[in-house]
C-alpha cells in the first residue's frame, strides 16, 4: 500500500476514533446523568488538577460563566469540590472527588478491555511506536485547539 494511501486511512480512522470516543464519551455520561460538556471537564480535572475555574475554562475552552453551570452540576453530583487556594485564599480550586469513580469504570470497562485486547496484538515494540504517535496526535490537537481559541 503506498504512503498516501495508508496517510488517508491514518486521516479517516483518526475521524472515526474521534466520533466513536464521543458516542461514547455521550452515553456514559447520559448514564451518570451528567452533560457530555462536564464529563470533558471532570476528565480535565482529573488529568490536570486541582485546577482553577479559570484554567478549567481555558483547557476546555469554555467561556467562564458557563464554566460556573458545568462546576454547579459536577459539585452537586457529587464529582467534585470547590475548595480555598491554601497558597491564596482568595482564589478557588476544583478538585475531582474519587467516591464516584467505580461508576465511571464500570462505564468504560468494555472499551478498556477491547484496548487490552487490541494492545495484546503487538510487540512492545510496536507499542512503543504507536504510543508516540498518538502522543503526538494529542500535542498536535492541543495545538490546534489553541490556536483557534487565540490562547
Amino acid at each position: 500500500m503506498s504512503s498516501e494511501t495508508n496517510r488517508r486511512r491514518i486521516r479517516s480512522g483518526l475521524r472515526d476514533v474521534g466520533l466513536q470516543l464521543s458516542l461514547l464519551n455521550r452515553q456514559v455520561s447520559a448514564r451518570v446523568e451528567m452533560k457530555d460538556v462536564d464529563l470533558d471537564c471532570l476528565d480535565l480535572i482529573k488529568t490536570h488538577g486541582p485546577l482553577s475555574p479559570g484554567a478549567l475554562a481555558r483547557r476546555a475552552g469554555l467561556h467562564p460563566a458557563t464554566m460556573t453551570g458545568v462546576l454547579d452540576r459536577l459539585e452537586k453530583g457529587g464529582w467534585i469540590s470547590r475548595e480555598r487556594n491554601p497558597s491564596d485564599r482568595r482564589a478557588v480550586q476544583i478538585t475531582a472527588l474519587s467516591g464516584r469513580d467505580g461508576e465511571l469504570l464500570r462505564h468504560f470497562a468494555g472499551m478498556g478491555a477491547s484496548v487490552e485486547r487490541i494492545c495484546s496484538a503487538y510487540d512492545p515494540a510496536e507499542l512503543e511506536v504507536i504510543a508516540g504517535f498518538l502522543e503526538r496526535i494529542a500535542d498536535a490537537g492541543r495545538t490546534s485547539t489553541a490556536e483557534l481559541s487565540g490562547s
